[in-house]
């Protein structure tokens, strides 16, 4: 066996937007007169997918339950906007690094639980997306992250098998996901980030500039 693609996570992996996510929805709760706290909303967003988001919002916060999939992602992006002033602080230089040496090589792409335009647009910021072969947010597979449904489909529409992957994840569900879908994986557990669980992933470092190509023969 030997890897022959490569899969990126975007929130917390290649840009630091989760915690600003998780403003943006403290902030839309508190317009709608919900109580709520960022540590409680941290559990909810941390490495999930928009859509699961979205149903837990809905079934947590009585106040959001007639709010359309469509109106809560529009008035959560404008929120999520604001708060990204300079966008380019955003970027994980090293990670984005990475994955464009690794594109020399392998095809990369990447699999996101948040909102497709979202994904491109941070794609874009991070620049690269030319390195990019193609992205799947949370309308392009049927289950969120732990499920594997999003890294199984790419992985189909790449034309390789799972077990032929590398994953680069920052989260609980993300690692979960990738090693369901028996793929291997590299997990981003930065210093600065919300703790999550990661000690299930085949290698944990701190800083992806830490990763050395020649690491994926170790993955194996």
């Amino acid at each position: 066996m030997a890897i022959k693609a490569i899969i990126f996570d975007l929130d917390g992996t290649l840009v630091d937007t989760e915690r600003l996510w998780v403003e943006a929805m403290v902030n839309y709760l508190r317009e709608l007169s919900c109580r709520c706290d960022s540590d409680m909303l941290m559990e909810i967003v941390y490495g999930r997918s928009w859509l699961d988001i979205y149903r837990d919002i809905t079934r947590q916060f009585p106040e959001t339950a007639g709010i359309s999939l469509e109106k809560m992602t529009l008035v959560l992006s404008e929120h999520h906007k604001r708060l990204c002033r300079n966008e380019a602080n955003l970027v994980i230089e090293n990670s984005a690094d990475l994955l464009r040496t690794l594109a020399a090589t392998y095809p990369v792409i990447v699999v996101s639980g948040s909102p497709r335009a979202d994904v491109i647009h941070n794609l874009g910021v991070a620049d690269v997306l030319e390195s990019v072969r193609f992205a799947l947010g949370a309308e392009d597979y049927p289950h969120g992250k732990p499920d594997p449904s999003g890294f199984l489909k790419g992985a189909e529409m790449l034309g390789v098998q799972p077990d032929e992957c590398l994953v680069f994840e920052d989260s609980w569900a993300g690692v979960s996901a990738a090693k369901a879908a028996g793929m291997k994986c590299v997990a981003l557990s930065r210093s600065t980030a919300h703790r999550q669980d990661v000690d299930h992933a085949d290698i944990i470092l701190a800083d992806l500039a830490q990763f050395d190509p020649a690491m994926i023969d170790e993955v194996l």
